[in-house]
């Protein structure tokens, strides 16, 4: 009945596709430049402190969705917390930044309703409009002018009752801005709202690291909707939709990933909540990632690999094939780094990547070894220009 599953898996071995688990134990000695411990904190002595101090408070699990006993007092008062410090007027916590996004999406958006996402937009951004059933147009990555255009084609061809836009504040494949003040200004001009997902852009973009749409001056705009992820900046796990009150709410009565999921688990809420109080009280820890980043890029460029400029903590570097690009990974590991693997279909045929997240708290040994490490890859005719292909990429379509 499952010959099938091997072919398929025997067709992925051979084009450089297969997945495999990788264990972390817990005393591993790799340089971790695949992770996204952006600030470094997931570790922290506070942060396991607030963490463990929950365990013992409220158990080990929250024993119910947030509408019957999974809502407690950390939920609620990182909720408060979270929303002052992004400038939103109220905040949704979710049991994982994907279903944050799916939540957001499929209770905003329906058949008769467009949605205009950007080419290069998580999973989660795609699944979710999938899921949502509206009618879906995928644009030229950072385009402002494309999204006009598609907003007023869809207008055209037939009538939307509502128009969301979705993009990435920090896109997490090649690390770059998007311009949300220019998205921001389309939108206006056809009454649609922007729907931005925050997963890369809080903890190391943004004054403070509030993130870019705060650096945009789009901060509790009334017709901006937020996603967050926790697993980043924030070293713990889940999600979190930040905006007007009235989104939040009906959320709460709509969401079917918020309504019918188990609640984030205290202790992973009070670890974010103790997190984000250290980013608040260490606003450099920003700058010290987004520095770091830069680092990376130097490393890399000087070893003469085609390496993306990064605005966040991700800097990709371009090998080109599946292949390739996994030789390149596993050799990494032995010589002691970690780095992220990119293959199809995350990205496109021809254009596998090495990603390397930098953290605020890697140090000049680290560095080092980076720098022989990514020596040791061998040079391909991968230029520039291919590295910031963009077409192609992922399609919600």
């Amino acid at each position: 009945m499952w010959d099938w599953l091997d072919t398929r898996a025997a067709d992925r071995e051979a084009a450089g596709l297969r997945r495999r688990l990788w264990t972390r134990e817990a005393d591993h000695a790799l340089v971790d430049l695949a992770g996204n411990d952006y600030l470094g904190l997931s570790g922290h002595p506070r942060v396991r402190a607030a963490a463990t101090a929950a365990v013992q408070t409220w158990g080990v699990g929250s024993t119910g969705s947030r509408l019957v006993t999974g809502t407690t007092a950390e939920h609620t008062g990182f909720e408060r917390e979270l929303a002052a410090f992004l400038g939103a007027e109220a905040a949704l916590v979710f049991s994982s930044g994907y279903l944050a996004n799916l939540g957001l999406v499929t209770a905003l958006a329906g058949p008769e309703d467009l949605v205009v996402s950007d080419a290069l937009n998580h999973a989660s951004v795609i699944d979710a409009c999938r899921l949502s059933g509206a009618r879906r147009a995928v644009v030229e990555h950072c385009s402002p002018l494309a999204v006009d255009r598609a907003l007023t084609a869809a207008r055209e061809t037939k009538p939307y009752r509502r128009a969301y836009v979705l993009t990435e504040s920090v896109f997490s494949v090649d690390g770059d801005v998007a311009p949300l003040a220019e998205l921001a200004e389309v939108c206006r001009r056809h009454g649609a709202a922007l729907l931005i997902d925050e997963a890369h852009g809080v903890g190391v973009h943004g004054p403070g690291g509030r993130g870019g749409a705060y650096a945009a001056g789009l901060a509790g705009a009334p017709d901006v909707v937020l996603t967050v992820t926790l697993s980043k900046s924030f070293g713990s796990q889940g999600g979190v939709v930040l905006g007007p009150q009235p989104v939040i709410d009906h959320l709460i009565d709509t969401a079917r990933g918020f309504i019918f999921d188990t609640a984030l688990a205290p202790a992973s809420v009070a670890g974010a909540r103790a997190a984000l109080e250290l980013l608040r009280q260490e606003p450099a820890l920003a700058e010290r990632v987004h520095a770091n980043a830069l680092r990376l890029h130097e490393i890399a460029t000087e070893a003469g690999l085609a390496a993306t400029a990064p605005s966040g903590a991700v800097t990709s570097v371009v090998l080109g094939g599946a292949e390739r690009t996994l030789a390149a990974a596993r050799m990494c590991a032995d010589y002691g780094v970690r780095v992220g693997c990119f293959r199809p279909p995350s990205v496109p045929d021809g254009l596998s990547r090495l990603r390397l997240t930098a953290r605020a708290d890697l140090t000049e040994s680290d560095f080092a070894r980076v720098c022989a490490v990514l020596h040791r890859i061998p040079r391909t005719d991968t230029g520039p220009d291919q590295c910031n292909e963009r077409s192609g990429q992922r399609s919600v379509v």
